[in-house]
């Protein structure tokens, strides 16, 4: 059974557009974003390096690890390919009038599963 928890955030009306900042909820870091308007939460963790995501740098949709430039989908958290070889966790987080508020989910899963098959393209 899945449980889910409902978090509400400060106030994130400040954050712009290719902004990204971090918090803390349920002893797990979360990397906030707004890109295009709408805001983004993915666990702030390279799911290669062990790195904070909020170190790197975000490019549209995408946020690049700091340490060795892994990439990684801030609005599923699905990762572009090597160096990392699996994605990192992704969050519904809300806007509304009475503020911001995360969901974290209560399960143990991978945005990714399966094993890795296929041909790797570097770059």
């Amino acid at each position: 059974m899945v449980q889910s928890d409902q978090h509400n955030l400060d106030d994130l009306s400040n954050l712009g557009n290719g902004d990204i900042t971090s918090c803390e909820v349920e002893n797990l870091e979360i990397l906030i974003c707004r890109v295009e308007g709408k805001l983004y939460a993915i666990e702030d963790n390279c799911s290669h390096a062990d790195t904070p995501l909020s170190e790197g740098r975000l490019s549209g949709f995408q946020i690049n690890c700091p340490l060795h430039g892994a990439s990684f989908d801030v609005r599923d958290g699905t990762h572009s390919g090597p160096p990392a070889y699996t994605g990192v966790r992704c969050f519904k987080i809300t806007e509304d009038e009475s503020g911001v508020s995360i969901n974290i989910e209560d399960k143990n899963d991978n945005p990714e599963e399966g094993p890795q098959t296929g041909y790797f393209q570097t770059r």
